[in-house]
């Protein structure tokens, strides 16, 4: 008898979640140094392998370059483990002794992984190591198209983890993926949150399912180069940047925003680097390939070499182009080269002001890449700081190649390959996500001040001005006691201070 396809993909789906929430429980009472060993083993474990998965995401997804896969492979398990080993996840965590507070991490559970088609291994790897650390179960569900180089990358980390002592389960994964699965998935009682990278509508649908979340948004990445910028290196690690695995991560330059007494040496400099300008006519023929429909990206072109996609245009170029450029004016929807394409195809937009710049570059950030990331070649400080402070954007890269820039390759940044796009982009961090996402943290608090609890007063409407008569009052009846007295005990008037002063505070 034959089953349904949706219904086995989510019966499968809910024995991994089982075996992965069993397995979490066991994982609570592992110690800080079972916990970072485990890390350190599946990190080295996917790092080894790092070159076989390369070569199996390509083939199987047909998207990228194999060597360029491998960077991010490597970036996804020894870079993002270099920066958690040291990362204390399990129980006190820290101590303020001044304050008296104590922090004390708690995982949250099981989490749903969605993996996209364009990172599918490097993302699992990531996910699993920042999962592992923090003490959580999590269930994977691979993009369609990249199944199966998934799901290799996740047995590496499986079996790695079970060595060092894991309890089996800890990683689990959906082998045969479907929409319906997936949405399950994010939407089951035993999930207890979602890690989500991949296409709008899927991040969309984690957002909607009533569980925390982590997704990102598009990135519409421009890149300005400014009049004070080097101009020849600026453009070598824009090409470079633009190529790199065929423009398939998110925070890739989509367009470039160049002044204009400079323009003329950027196309010099794109062109000495491999970068083909396009000429009227073939850019219409190339803007039909790019969005067949208006703000649709054609998804054959993602991940797809600048020879190809030409080729697919039916335009001849050279055979040492690495990207494709082609000059604009007007950004919107129904301007193909204006939106995300997820390729090595490049706007190249000129300005005659730096205000103009920067209203080229908001202007695309609201087209489709608010929150995410933005680029700037330039040796003026100030227009650096400028942008950082009002450009919508939760990172920005200067004076680096912004694809890998933004996961932590060639900058300071947190190694990561989910890319939170904030507030301005409907996410809920605008961080490079990490292990620290992935945990509660508990607080315990000694009394340290203390206080003086109002009692109920006798004229609850009573003002301030009548608070201070009847402090004068009091005042007025201590000094005609006094008075009377004559000769009085100096411990007395300071017993009569003190009723005073204790009425007052009362009032």
């Amino acid at each position: 008898m034959q089953f349904d396809h949706d219904l086995q993909s989510i019966q499968e789906m809910r024995d991994a979640l089982q075996k992965a929430k069993e397995a979490q429980q066991k994982y609570m009472a592992f110690s800080q140094e079972q916990v970072d060993e485990i890390v350190k083993r599946v990190a080295e474990a996917a790092f080894a392998k790092s070159l076989e998965l390369a070569k199996f995401a390509v083939e199987e997804t047909r998207m990228g370059i194999i060597e360029h896969k491998r960077m991010k492979n490597d970036v996804g398990s020894m870079a993002v483990y270099q920066s958690i080993k040291n990362e204390k996840t399990v129980g006190i965590i820290k101590e303020d002794h001044a304050n008296k507070v104590v922090e004390v991490a708690a995982p949250f559970g099981v989490i749903a992984g969605i993996i996209p088609t364009t990172n599918p291994t490097s993302t699992a790897i990531f996910k699993a190591l920042i999962s592992l650390k923090t003490r959580n179960g999590i269930v994977f569900s691979p993009h369609p198209r990249a199944v199966k180089c998934t799901i290799a990358a996740l047995e590496i980390c499986l079996k790695a983890a079970k060595e060092a002592g894991a309890p089996d389960g800890i990683i689990g994964w959906i082998s045969k993926p479907t929409m319906a699965a997936t949405t399950e998935l994010m939407k089951h009682r035993d999930i207890d949150l979602i890690l989500a990278t991949g296409g709008k509508d899927l991040v969309r649908a984690a957002y909607s399912s009533g569980k925390p979340a982590y997704g990102v948004g598009p990135g519409n990445v421009p890149v300005y180069v400014e009049k004070s910028a080097d101009i020849a290196k600026a453009m070598k690690m824009i090409v470079e940047s633009k190529s790199f695995d065929h423009g398939t991560i998110c925070a890739t330059e989509q367009a470039m925003v160049v002044d204009r007494n400079v323009q003329q040496l950027a196309i010099r400099e794109l062109k000495k680097n491999g970068a083909y300008l396009l000429d009227d006519q073939e850019k219409v023929k190339l803007e039909k390939v790019i969005s067949p429909l208006p703000g649709k990206l054609n998804p054959t072109i993602v991940g797809q070499s600048a020879l190809k996609i030409a080729e697919m245009a039916g335009i001849s170029v050279p055979s040492d182009t690495r990207i494709l450029v082609a000059e604009e004016t007007r950004v919107g929807k129904d301007v193909p080269f204006s939106i995300e394409k997820l390729s090595p195809i490049l706007a190249l937009y000129t300005a005659d002001s730096y205000h103009q710049a920067k209203k080229i570059c908001l202007s695309l950030l609201n087209l489709g890449g608010r929150g995410h990331s933005l680029s700037l070649h330039t040796n003026d400080e100030k227009v650096a700081r400028e942008f950082a402070l009002e450009m919508p954007v939760s990172r920005l890269m200067v004076n680096t190649l912004s694809s890998i820039g933004a996961v932590g390759a060639t900058t300071g940044l947190v190694p990561s390959l989910t890319l939170g796009c904030g507030s301005f982009g409907g996410n809920i961090t605008s961080d490079n996500v990490s292990a620290k996402h992935l945990i509660n943290i508990k607080r315990m608090a000694y009394g340290n001040k203390e206080v003086i609890i109002p009692k109920p007063g006798n004229h609850p409407s009573q003002t301030k001005s009548d608070s201070k008569e009847n402090v004068s009052e009091i005042v007025e009846q201590v000094l005609k006691q006094v008075n009377l007295a004559g000769n009085v005990d100096p411990k007395l008037i300071s017993e009569m201070v003190n009723q005073v002063l204790k009425k007052y505070q009362m009032n």
